[in-house]
């Protein structure tokens, strides 16, 4: 199955933060497609520090809830704080990693749901998902990351 992740950062040395993620993610799943980085305000919170994202796709044989335990473990190994305050609110983060679509299946799990929830809201998602993997579609709605960017 093909999984396409999200790489953000707004903390530290942006470049060295996705840097780390990616050689995570490479020793864990092998080679990997990525997309260019984008800066990106941050999203659900106030905040003077831009993101830097990327959009990587891998190809794996793991169940979707061994591929979230996988990058969890590598974005604890960067940055073990939080990416909320007490109040459940976004922060600032060092790096973040997000399953943005595994294939085209809808998963609803409570520890994961796919596509992502957010994903028709954020340009930071459907850029480099457009780039990367121009021809997936939503299974739900049927459109691709040109159509839901061309509606942001």
């Amino acid at each position: 199955m093909y999984v396409f992740i999200n790489i953000g950062s707004n903390k530290g040395d942006r470049r060295l933060n996705l840097s780390r993620a990616m050689r995570g993610v490479g020793h864990e799943f092998g080679l990997f497609e990525m997309s260019h980085a984008i800066e990106s305000e941050p999203w659900g919170f106030e905040s003077n520090a831009r993101f830097l994202n990327v959009g990587i796709m891998f190809q794996t044989d793991l169940q979707p809830l061994e591929v979230l335990d996988i990058l969890q473990g590598i974005e604890k190994s960067i940055s073990p704080d939080s990416h909320r305050d007490s109040k459940g609110n976004y922060i600032d983060r060092v790096i973040d990693i997000d399953i943005v679509a595994i294939d085209e299946q809808v998963i609803d799990d409570e520890r994961l749901k796919v596509p992502h929830p957010c994903l028709a809201e954020r340009r930071f998602f459907l850029e480099p998902m457009n780039e990367i993997a121009p021809d997936w579609r939503h299974p739900v709605t049927g459109k691709n990351a040109s159509e839901m960017l061309a509606e942001l």
